[in-house]
């Protein structure tokens, strides 16, 4: 019999235990995560108002629910936690499935002001992450610039002009559904620093934009002009094609009375954040006006300007970081494989694997992550005759709880959703309302031996 741990329940390591108890049928797996709750970005990255979207829940827990696997949460890996080593001694293989946990910087002066964040700690905010903190986003902001043009950016964009009543039946914390139903922000600014033809949000995304409620979406026909794909836009993919549809038709159109506006542009690359008069605080940023070039690219024209906000969220991509005891490829910002073989020094190390992002890079959708596991659990399998133990193995769990660590499992999971879902009714939001900080989901997590 196989043990293996897949270290991260997101999708990609939900469907990596997929694959594997699909293609053996033998295989034991423990899918491990730091925190108490599964389903990585599906719970803490997308959007509490994509229900849809969030609703992919559903999948991996059916995964997560099968007799051959078993969810252990608050078990942290590297370092203050669980070593690799050790890690590898209470399994016959371990795959790790971290993600990309961090953003990648833009380099320029002032981006460590106060009102400048990263859009994941934004987004960590408004979607209860345990380990997210309110800084105070939107307190005394009337105007936020959102840098970047992606799908991330058009959510972050989304959530600042929806008004409360159509986030109160999300399970967005309470403590952020206030905030931002006090907030003042009226101005939202979507820069790219290339033309629209270029941006990487889907049309979809890109389309919930014209349909809220209480904004205006604002698009400049010059700046739309200056992209040499809208002259012909037939070369295009077809979602990017969509895209310029969109986008020229907010041109062409007046704007209405709404109370927020969405201002979309493009060609203008940020290149400082200006200070306000206390030195410490964000009060504008300034672009420099771009131009497209044959490769691709985009070069600077030396004209400026500035657009006045008070919140900068950065949006320009994510970035994995290294797990102590792994090999890290610190250009790419991943683990060094092949076909999803941990390589030391060039060399396959025995039993151990990666999946999804730490693999390959933040490319691809949600979906991407199914081949990228079956590559990863085929090399695995293949390799199953040298790393198979002859001899019985403990149950990995003892070893664990040897060591000092008391697993969430799927019980306690099961008590933080009822607690959630308290939470809602007590707030009278009409459904679930997540838990948001750490001992609030530990505190619920320990009536998990009571559960049904």
């Amino acid at each position: 019999m196989l043990r293996v741990a897949v270290v991260g329940s997101g999708p990609s390591g939900v469907y990596t235990a997929q694959s594997l108890v699909q293609l053996d049928p033998e295989v034991h797996v423990d899918v491990i995560d730091r925190l108490p709750c599964p389903y990585g970005l599906v719970r803490y990255g997308v959007a509490p108002d994509h229900e849809k979207i969030k609703s992919l829940q559903s999948n991996l827990r059916s995964v997560l629910e099968q007799d051959r696997v078993r969810f252990l949460g608050d078990v942290e890996i590297g370092a203050g936690g669980v070593a690799v080593e050790r890690l590898r001694e209470l399994y016959d293989a371990v795959v790790y499935c971290v993600g990309a946990a961090t953003d990648r910087r833009l380099g320029i002066p002032g981006e460590d002001l106060r009102g400048s964040w990263s859009a994941t700690q934004f987004v960590s905010w408004y979607s209860a992450h345990p380990d997210a903190v309110d800084h105070g986003f939107v307190r005394g902001a009337r105007s936020a610039v959102v840098i970047g043009v992606g799908n991330v950016a058009v959510d972050v964009t989304r959530i600042l002009a929806r008004g409360a009543e159509e986030l109160s039946p999300t399970d967005m914390p309470q403590a952020a559904l206030s905030a931002l139903a006090a907030s003042r922000v009226t101005e939202i600014h979507m820069v790219g620093r290339r033309g629209p033809s270029q941006a990487r949000f889907t049309t979809k995304e890109l389309r919930e934009l014209g349909g809220l409620p209480g904004a205006d979406v604002l698009v400049r026909p010059e700046e739309l002009d200056l992209d040499p794909a809208y002259g012909d836009p037939s070369g295009l993919p077809a979602v990017r094609r969509r895209n310029t549809e969109v986008l020229r038709a907010w041109a062409e159109r007046p704007a209405g009375g709404a109370g927020r506006r969405i201002h979309a542009r493009f060609f203008l690359r940020p290149v400082a954040f200006l200070a306000d008069s206390t030195g410490t605080r964000v009060a504008a940023v300034r672009f420099e006006r771009t131009r497209p070039e044959r490769d691709g690219g985009v070069i600077g024209t030396g004209r400026y300007e500035e657009i006045e906000a008070q919140l900068v969220l950065r949006s320009v991509g994510y970035r994995g970081v290294p797990l102590e005891g792994l090999p890290f490829d610190t250009r790419s910002g991943t683990v060094p494989h092949r076909a999803g073989r941990v390589l030391r020094e060039g060399v396959a190390a025995q039993g151990e694997y990666v999946a999804g992002w730490i693999k390959r890079g933040p490319t691809g959708v949600i979906g991407t992550n199914r081949s990228c596991a079956k590559e990863t659990v085929t090399s695995l399998l293949e390799d199953a005759s040298m790393i198979v133990r002859t001899s019985p193995r403990d149950d990995p769990i003892t070893g664990l709880r040897d060591d000092g660590i008391a697993p969430v499992e799927w019980a306690g999971w099961r008590a933080i959703e009822r607690a959630e879902a308290a939470l809602g009714a007590s707030l009278g939001r009409g459904g679930v309302v997540k838990l948001p900080d750490w001992p609030s989901l530990m505190a619920a997590a320990e009536h998990g031996d009571s559960a049904p």
